[in-house]
């Protein structure tokens, strides 16, 4: 890419996380991106439809970033889901200054939702059988969704005790997969 578009584009998403960090998304203006990133706004809107496209656009990078993050993601069994949870909240806290800025106010849940879609898609890469499994499913969107939550709702609690409860949580979820599997397949 070319030097001056990265230097750019940089410029655009310096602004945008100066600004989203001190007011909602609504209240962001194109023109007051475009003065503090010292661009005109024919330069953003080369780049960008408009600042929900940004936004999405730094959505989607921070949650592959989180899930880049998540060491073990390809050797995922459900022997190892707790690894995976603990992963997960690692990752999370990896990224949290960029998403307490993201993911603020009626932006909250857009991560959750974005994380449980793009976790699944690559755990059905590898059980295939998984997609159409609505216990699977459920228990998916679960752990990734309450995981996110209880990480967001519980500020105060210090990494070791959030993971370590999370983890527990995982474990405790493991025999509902597996009684799924054998229910599903008497019925």
């Amino acid at each position: 890419m070319d030097l001056r578009i990265e230097k750019t584009k940089k410029a655009i998403r310096s602004a945008f996380i100066e600004l989203r960090a001190k007011k909602s998304l609504e209240k962001i203006t194109v023109k007051e991106l475009c003065s503090l990133a010292y661009i005109n706004k024919s330069t953003f809107y080369a780049h960008y439809e408009d600042i929900y496209a940004l936004s999405d656009a730094m959505e989607q990078e921070t949650v592959a970033s989180i899930i880049s993050g998540i060491d073990h993601l390809k050797d995922y069994t459900f022997e190892s889901s707790d690894v995976f949870s603990r992963e997960l909240c690692l990752a999370f806290m990896s990224q949290i200054s960029l998403i307490k800025i993201l993911f603020s106010g009626k932006e909250q849940n857009h991560l959750g939702n974005r994380l449980d879609r793009e976790l699944k898609k690559v755990i059905f890469r590898k059980y295939p059988e998984y997609e159409h499994d609505p216990e699977k499913n459920i228990l998916f969107s679960y752990c990734i969704q309450g995981a996110y939550h209880a990480y967001l709702n519980n500020p105060e609690a210090d990494t070791q005790t959030l993971v370590s409860t999370i983890e527990k949580i995982t474990k405790c979820l493991r025999p509902m997969v597996n009684t799924g599997e054998k229910a599903g397949s008497t019925s």
